[in-house]
């Protein structure tokens, strides 16, 4: 079986501004994900992206504006991701299994890749992010600067501390 890295993508792989990014001129890496990317990868780990897009069902952007973020990270990071995977829907304007806290996006990514979620891992920075991974058996990772309650199995305040976590 496969071992892969989930990875939520407003606020871990990029800055969230707060508001919709859809952009490439507003879709700022953060710093250490495409090293952590990296790593992950040479150690046999699948990255895999897995994001809400509720501006595409509001009207506020399109898939193609999204595929051009995607597309500028691929290009950036020498094609690190595996497969990005996003949910377009909104609860007041469609119904979906797939957007977070559903897991049909995890789930997907699971039986395209034959992943083992027992010896898997996701990262987010908020709860949405970690309960359906939680509830597929997978590691979790809360990214936050601040002490949050949460089901996460670590909270951790930067992505650089992931690899010290993994013993790396």
């Amino acid at each position: 079986m496969q071992k892969a890295f989930f990875f939520d993508r407003d606020g871990v792989l990029n800055k969230d501004r707060g508001g919709y990014t859809y952009l490439i001129q507003d879709f700022v890496i953060l710093p250490g994900i495409i090293p952590l990317m990296r790593h992950l990868k040479h150690d046999g780990f699948l990255n895999i992206v897995v994001t809400n897009q509720a501006g595409i069902a509001k009207g506020i952007y399109t898939r193609e504006q999204v595929q051009a973020c995607h597309d500028h990270f691929q290009q950036v990071s020498g094609h690190l991701v595996d497969s990005f995977y996003y949910a377009p829907d909104h609860p007041d304007f469609s119904e979906s299994l797939s957007r977070k806290p559903g897991s049909l996006m995890f789930e997907r990514a699971i039986a395209r890749y034959g992943i083992d979620p027992s010896i898997s891992w996701m990262i987010g920075d908020m709860e949405r992010d970690i309960l359906p991974a939680q509830h597929l058996g997978m590691k979790t990772i809360l990214l936050s600067q601040k002490k949050t309650e949460t089901v996460a199995d670590y909270v951790l305040g930067g992505i650089e501390q992931v690899l010290d976590l993994l013993g790396r």
